[in-house]
C-alpha cells in the first residue's frame, strides 16, 4: 500500500504559514542562500505521483496565476466551498477526504504527498491515514499563524526515522506515525 506523507515546512513555533496563508517568511535570503534543503525537497518529488492539498493551500498559488502547481503529479484539492477549478487536470474533491484517500492509497503507484493543509492533515490524522510526517523545521519564530496540525482530535505519537541538518540551520525531521495513533476513538 502506498504511504501518505505529510511533508511540510514549519517554523520552530509550529506554523506552516502566516495567519493570512502567506509563506514568504520561508523565502528569506538567509534561508534560501544555502539551498541544499530546497534541492532535497525538489528531489523528493520523484518519490511521489500524487499530491493532496486543501483549498487554502491551493489558493496561495492560484493568487499568483498557478493553476496546476505539481504538473508531474496527479493533483487533488479538497474543498467544500469551491465549485470548480480553473485547470481540468486538477481534481476537486468535495466529498469527505478519508474515503478518497483510502482509495488512492490502495492504488498502485508511488507515495502520496500531503502538501500543506493543516485542517486536511488533522482530518486525515483522525482517520489514521497519514503514515509519515516530514517536517522541514526553519530557524524562524512567527508568534502566530496557521499551525502545522490545528485541531487534532487526539495526540499522535511519532517515531523518529531520520534527521538532517543543513548549513543554514534548517532541519529535516522524518517521523513515522505509530499505528493507531491520532485516530479518533469511535464509541461502540
Amino acid at each position: 500500500m502506498r504511504k501518505l506523507k505529510y511533508h511540510v515546512a514549519t517554523t520552530v513555533d509550529g506554523f506552516i504559514a502566516r495567519e493570512d496563508g502567506s509563506f514568504d517568511c520561508f523565502m528569506q535570503e538567509r534561508l534560501v542562500k544555502e539551498s541544499e534543503h530546497i534541492t532535497d525537497y525538489l528531489a523528493s518529488f520523484a518519490t511521489y505521483d500524487t499530491v493532496l492539498m486543501g483549498r487554502r493551500t491551493y489558493e496561495v498559488g492560484l493568487k499568483q496565476g498557478v493553476t496546476d502547481p505539481y504538473q508531474t503529479m496527479e493533483t487533488y484539492v479538497f474543498s467544500r466551498l469551491l465549485k470548480e477549478l480553473p485547470n481540468p487536470r486538477v481534481k476537486l474533491i468535495a466529498d469527505e477526504a478519508a474515503g478518497v484517500v483510502r482509495q488512492l492509497k490502495e492504488r498502485p503507484g508511488k507515495d502520496i504527498y500531503l502538501c500543506g493543509g493543516g485542517d486536511l492533515a488533522a482530518a486525515l490524522f483522525a482517520e489514521g491515514l497519514i503514515d509519515e510526517v516530514l517536517i522541514k523545521l526553519n530557524p524562524l519564530l512567527l508568534g502566530s499563524g496557521i499551525p502545522v496540525s490545528p485541531r487534532l482530535r487526539s495526540a499522535t505519537d511519532l517515531e523518529l526515522l531520520s534527521t538532517k541538518v543543513y548549513k543554514n540551520g534548517v532541519l529535516l525531521l522524518r517521523y513515522s506515525v505509530l499505528p493507531g495513533s491520532g485516530m479518533e476513538k469511535k464509541s461502540l
